[in-house]
Parts: structure tokens; sequence; C-alpha cells
């Protein structure tokens, strides 16, 4: 039953196709957090630190501490991705928390037949996903969580907006020799754009005078679903000493508008200060550009805070090498 199992799976992974541009907000999709992106987003089983809840909610009353995370990335073309989340640990064994995340294209002259060297106006374009979680220890090993969100995507004059929940769930042996995670994100309603940029005047029948010939007519346009995302993953203690532990996590990636594809990740934490990470992202998508991923971080005592630093890189094919910085709070 195992290996049908596995036959199936890996089957899917070769014969499936991609269905990259049908659907909207595909920002969703980044991911975020310098430790969960320098192990190649091989990071629903792992969880430990407060950008898990974009990952797994269900690991986010797993952590130890309360936490608040900062992260920034020089995303795509000049963009600015950027990260604000904190979890708080509260009484019998709950937890809240929140999280902002917000894609930036910064702003540009507009330009027209009669102008070509600007108007003196800018347009400006940007995408952010506001997120509310709640989770829960059902034992000490199991435990669950959601997060409910609000999602925008707004150029210019025009913007879309939906809501949608994510929800997760969460495994760990006694022994935390094997985790196992697993989280659907982005369940809700399509989006579909509206403002005053759709507003347009026409005239209706070109060829006649004596009527009016600039009605006001507003172009309709169409809804498109969100992404749909489902993650399986499992993370293994390979060794554990008093100074030195390592991990190796796999995660299954399967999107609703992109191919299925396998994340794999490898920790190694020294002294439990010092974090180091390599993992490889896309394996069985063909036309992935994301490849190879690093990452490094340290934990360190300041301001009445432990701190921890975070920095990671990320291959991406034709777009060069994309870094990636998180700065998280414990209390």
């Amino acid at each position: 039953m195992k290996k049908i199992s596995i036959i199936i799976v890996f089957s899917s992974l070769i014969l499936s196709q991609s269905k990259v541009g049908t659907s909207a907000a595909s920002f969703l999709g980044i991911g975020v957090g310098a430790r969960a992106v320098g192990m190649g987003g091989a990071f629903t089983a792992v969880g430990g630190d407060a950008s898990v809840m974009y990952w797994n909610p269900g690991a986010i009353s797993q952590l130890k501490r309360s936490e608040a995370i900062l992260s920034k990335a020089n995303w795509l073309v000049d963009s600015d991705l950027q990260l604000i989340s904190s979890i708080y640990q509260l009484k019998n064994h709950q937890s809240v928390g929140f999280y902002l995340m917000q894609l930036d294209y910064g702003q540009e002259e507009i330009t027209d037949l009669d102008n070509q060297m600007g108007t003196g106006q800018f347009w400006s374009a940007r995408d952010y996903v506001l997120g509310l979680a709640y989770g829960r220890k059902l034992s000490n090993q199991f435990s669950v969580g959601g997060v409910g969100k609000y999602i925008s995507q707004r150029i210019h004059n025009t913007s879309a907006n939906t809501m949608a929940i994510d929800l997760g769930i969460y495994y760990q042996t006694s022994a935390d020799k094997l985790r196992i995670g697993m989280s659907i994100s982005n369940f809700g309603a399509d989006m579909t754009l509206n403002g005053k940029d759709l507003y347009k005047k026409i005239d209706l029948d070109p060829e006649y005078l004596g009527h009016n010939e600039a009605l006001v007519a507003k172009l309709k346009t169409d809804p498109w679903p969100l992404p749909l995302f489902f993650r399986v993953g499992t993370a293994i203690q390979l060794l554990n000493r008093s100074n030195i532990k390592g991990m190796l996590a796999i995660d299954a990636f399967v999107p609703s508008d992109d191919v299925e594809m396998l994340n794999l990740g490898f920790e190694i934490i020294i002294s439990d200060r010092t974090h180091l990470q390599m993992g490889y992202k896309g394996i069985g998508s063909e036309m992935n550009e994301e490849g190879f991923t690093f990452g490094a971080g340290t934990q360190f005592y300041t301001g009445g805070f432990d701190i921890r630093l975070d920095y990671a890189l990320q291959s991406f094919g034709k777009f060069g090498t994309i870094p990636h910085l998180s700065l998280a709070f414990l209390f």
C-alpha cells in the first residue's frame, strides 16, 4: 500500500500541468521569514518562529515563548516584500497572533501620448494581507490553528478585496524526533477589480450626431479565484547531541495555480543560539526559477529581550539572488 501511494504521488508530479495565471493574488505564494526561506520553504512541520502563521497556523501554539518578527526581502523587479508578525502565548495552551504581509511595487510617473516625459502625476501598486490567528494545543503533541485574513490588491485607483481563511494541524512525537504538519491556505471568495479607473467615456454611435457623445460606462471585470495552497510536511531529527542538533524537512506543496512540487530543507542548531540552513525549492516544476537556498541566524540577549537575527539567500534563476532579512523579539 505504501509503495502504491509513493507511485501515485510521483506520477502526479511528473504528469501534472502548469496552471499559472489562473488565479488572483499570486503574491500569496511568496514565502516569508528568512529562516523558512533558508530551508527552501520546507517549514510546514518545522515551526519555531512567528512566521509559521503563514506556513501552518496549526503550529502557532507550539512556540515556547511569545514572539514578534519583522522581515524584509528585496523582491523581483525592485519591489519590496515586508512582513510584521507576532504570536502571543496565553493560558490553557492557547495562542493568538496577527501578521501583515505587504508587497510594494513602488511608484512611477504617468505618461501619455501628449506627455512623453511625464504628466507630473504618479501611479503606484501594492498587495497586502492582514491575518488574525488562533491556535490551541489539544495535547502536548497535537495542536490545531486557523487564520482569518483580509486580502487586498491595488493598482493606482483600482483595487480588489476579499476575505479568506487558513487552517492547519501539527503533531510531534513525545521525544520530538518526528514532526508532521498539514495546512490549507486561502480558502475564500473570488476577487473582482473595482475603482474609478474602470469608468470610461464612450460614444455609442460615432457615425451620427445629435446625441450624447460622452456617456460614462464602466468596464466589466471578471472574478478571479484565490490560489488555494495545500501543504503537508514532515521534519525528522537526524542529530541530537548536547550542543548540536540537525533536522531534515520535506514538504509537498500543491497549489491550485501551478504544478505540484516538493521542497527540501536542512537545519543545524549549535548551542541553541546559532542556526544554519540550506534547502532546495520547487522539485518537480520544470518552469520553476527558484532553486537552492541558504540561511544563517543567531540569537542574543540585549535591552531586556532575546533577539534573533536571521538572513537567507534565495536563488531565483534569471532574476539572480534574493536576500531575506528577519529580526525577531522573544518575550
